[in-house]
């Protein structure tokens, strides 16, 4: 398994920066500066943003259907004595399953004060080196969604049937195939609200009617580059965002393409994926922990 080591970086990005306040919207055509941050790295030297590292705990968790499990992480309150309500998330993987990278990216979040349940829409199947399954194990849910919707949906309320979550403080967060899936969790919970809604390129929608349903806020991390997500599509998707009035944060990374925050991945860019994951973590932290 891939390991994280812990260490400093002093000093990380020059480039130039659009930064809104909290409650605007958001279009980033620069990577924003960073400084004095704690980085995380996997094994093979990539690295990854974090901070307030804490003591977590995790287990497999059935929370689907009498057997569909997923990867529950959450803080170890017994460090302090002093039990509280948490937020939480729900982590949606890509097109390759539940793997290793995923369970990693929840330890992560976890670290940094969430309960984090990773789900797995793909009944315990996990793809490696096989674009031609993982196409359909995504067409299928693609073609049908419902039962995915309905396996997250499950997921938000296990989460809040827990002791140690604070039920109005869950939101959604994944990446490719998973951010798709991120936002039609937030799409479809209307009656049931979320708190807030992080899609790393997905595959968006512009329609009006289905984006009117989402009460959260949205956040959104998108490569200039990505020849599967275009630019034009993230405006089309932010404007219907603003023409029904959900407030967003939206940012594209000029010179990077899809997945670029994969470490596994050809597209892999460390200093666009630090950045994201700071503005991932402000942007939980305003919305969840605020």
């Amino acid at each position: 398994m891939e390991q994280y080591i812990v260490f400093s970086l002093l000093a990380l990005l020059t480039s130039a920066s659009i930064v809104a306040a909290p409650t605007q919207n958001v279009y980033s055509q620069e990577t924003t500066g960073l400084s004095a941050m704690t980085l995380v790295s996997f094994g093979d030297g990539n690295s990854t943003l974090t901070a307030n590292l804490q003591p977590t705990e995790n287990k497999t968790v059935t929370y689907f259907g009498g057997n569909t499990t997923g990867y529950l992480v959450y803080p170890n309150q017994n460090q302090s004595g002093e039990k509280v309500k948490l937020p939480a998330v729900v982590m949606i993987h890509e097109n390759k399953g539940l793997n290793e990278y995923i369970e990693e990216s929840a330890n992560l979040l976890a670290k940094n004060g969430y309960v984090v349940l990773a789900v797995d829409l793909f009944n315990g199947e996990v793809v490696t080196n096989n674009q031609e399954r993982s196409g359909e194990l995504t067409g299928a849910i693609r073609e049908n969604p419902g039962i995915a919707i309905e396996n997250m949906k499950a997921a938000v309320n296990y989460l809040r049937s827990l002791d140690n979550v604070d039920p109005s403080k869950i939101a959604s967060l994944g990446w490719c195939f998973g951010g798709q899936q991120s936002l039609q969790l937030a799409i479809n919970s209307k009656d049931d609200p979320l708190a807030a809604t992080v899609i790393y390129y997905g595959r968006l929608t512009n329609d009006s009617q289905a984006i009117s349903n989402i009460t959260s806020p949205v956040l959104g991390i998108f490569g200039g580059k990505d020849q599967s997500i275009s630019v034009d599509s993230v405006m089309q998707f932010q404007k219907a965002l603003n023409d029904t009035g959900i407030t967003n944060e939206i940012y594209v990374y000029p010179n990077v393409g899809h997945a670029f925050a994969n470490p596994s991945n050809d597209n892999y860019a460390p200093t666009e994926t630090a950045d994201a994951w700071k503005k991932t973590l402000d942007f939980l932290s305003r919305n969840l922990q605020g």
